[in-house]
């Protein structure tokens, strides 16, 4: 692999200086050992002026990597710039769930561009998975892969393979169908290069097959590949009918695409499909700002309470100073529950019916978390507040009414932080959303409770 990083500045810096001096030759020569996805990284520094020279240099398989790789934006540049002949170079070269996906990135000016210079069939078949749910297996699957028949040989199996296999994406997996194309099984290359070639296919394939449905969700698919070490899955309709494969690569993407997903979802912004820095600002904002507000007028309620018990905290001002520490606190352990259980439910090793035993579990670490803490926070109230600080406000009994609050204040913390996502997956919403921003609102609010509850027990306020 191309190690570029480091030098990647000193990359574009020479292919800049080889095209204005133009070396194309040298140029070529220089771009031929890289992987395309190598190139695409490098192309997006370049000026829209030279970036359709860098693509016209490279040979037409290398250039549809590099077009797969390149940033939806980008595409649509070299399009545009594209002859009718270069534009039906590169479709040729690209397989058809890369054609889609550029397909439902493009303006539909483009769109149409791109499906006139399709041939028939390929045109059929993009038309055929567009049609499909989006976040469906359909969607994202290929109809280019090897079909083979029950009764064929192993000679008769490796005639078609030749025959049929530069135009698929893998060849690593056939499929065995019927006259009705009803999915029957599948054998592998390895299988294939092992039997005799006279064995028939139907004797040596795998008769179990694991597949999915064209209206499965395409991260449970992705999982599914995962899970089973596949390097493709086959998809089937409603009557089994063998449709199309999603390989590992796509899968792959699925997946990228959810955890960037979740990962925004858990940091209160709305997901967007953008790169960060192709993302403008308008848009960064309008996906910020509602949960933003959402969250600034739910933290009113803690307001409502520090207001409720100003006059608590007028007679002892030092409880004022460790507010911050016990909400930060609570916010902390809820939120360390909820990541942990939205990533269990995330790979299937959590579901509702575990409810108890997560809560179960996660009492009894609330207990010691509280307990440590209550522990240090008691020794550092009273060396270093009380004798290092001279403050003589801070007295055992003040210490007694912090530590108490931040056992119970953990302890609610991770019981909310653990049920919230499983009852939110329950009723159908996504779990990310009862991340760390949302529960610790909910935290703060119970912290200050237990907090002013336990103040006027034991101080007498």
């Amino acid at each position: 692999m191309f190690e570029f990083e480091n030098e990647r500045v000193e990359l574009v810096e020479k292919i800049e200086d080889l095209v204005s001096r133009k070396r194309y030759t040298e140029l070529r020569d220089l771009l031929l050992p890289m992987e395309g996805a190598d190139i695409a990284l490098v192309m997006e520094d370049l000026t829209e002026e030279d970036m359709p020279l860098i693509f016209r240099l490279l040979p037409k398989e290398l250039a549809a990597e590099v077009f797969v790789e390149l940033d939806s934006d980008e595409q649509e540049l070299l399009i545009r710039g594209f002859s009718n002949t270069e534009l039906r170079e590169v479709l040729d070269e690209l397989y058809l769930d890369d054609t889609v996906d550029i397909v439902e990135e493009m303006p539909a000016i483009v769109v149409k561009r791109i499906l006139k210079h399709s041939d028939p069939e390929m045109r059929k078949s993009i038309n055929e998975i567009l049609k499909y749910p989006e976040d469906s297996a359909g969607s994202i699957m290929t109809t280019e892969f090897v079909d083979l028949k029950r009764d064929m040989t192993v000679e008769d199996a490796f005639k078609r393979i030749r025959r049929t296999g530069p135009d698929k994406e893998t060849i690593n997996v056939c499929y065995v169908i019927d006259v009705g194309r009803h999915l029957l099984g599948l054998v592998t290359i390895r299988t294939l290069l092992l039997a005799d070639t006279d064995a028939v296919i139907e004797d040596i394939m795998e008769k179990n097959v694991v597949s999915v449905s064209t209206l499965d969700d395409q991260e449970f698919t992705a999982r599914s590949l995962s899970k089973y070490d596949f390097l493709a899955l086959p998809v089937v309709d409603t009557e089994n009918r063998l449709v199309g494969i999603i390989t590992v690569d796509d899968a792959m993407d699925v997946l990228q695409d959810e955890v960037t997903e979740d990962i925004e979802k858990m940091a209160a912004i709305l997901p967007t499909d953008k790169p960060y820095l192709k993302t403008g600002i308008f848009e960064t904002f309008k996906a910020r700002i509602p949960w933003l507000l959402l969250l600034m007028v739910s933290a009113t309620f803690t307001g409502q309470i520090i207001s409720k018990f100003e006059n608590a905290l007028a007679a002892f001002t030092v409880l004022t100073a460790y507010i911050p520490m016990l909400m930060d606190t609570g916010g902390n352990a809820g939120g360390q529950a909820s990541v942990t259980v939205i990533r269990g439910i995330s790979l299937n090793e959590i579901e509702f019916s575990d409810l108890v035993q997560v809560i179960w579990k996660e009492i009894r670490v609330a207990v010691v978390c509280g307990v440590a803490l209550a522990a240090a926070n008691f020794v550092k109230l009273m060396l270093v507040d009380r004798m290092l600080f001279h403050n003589p406000l801070v007295t055992p009994v003040v210490a007694a009414v912090v530590c108490c609050t931040l056992v119970c204040t953990v302890f609610c913390a991770k019981l909310v932080g653990c049920t919230l996502p499983l009852l939110a997956k329950k009723i159908g919403f996504d779990p990310a959303v009862m991340a760390s921003p949302f529960i610790t609102t909910i935290v703060d609010a119970i912290s200050l409770l237990i907090y002013f509850q336990f103040a006027s027990w034991i101080l007498g306020i």
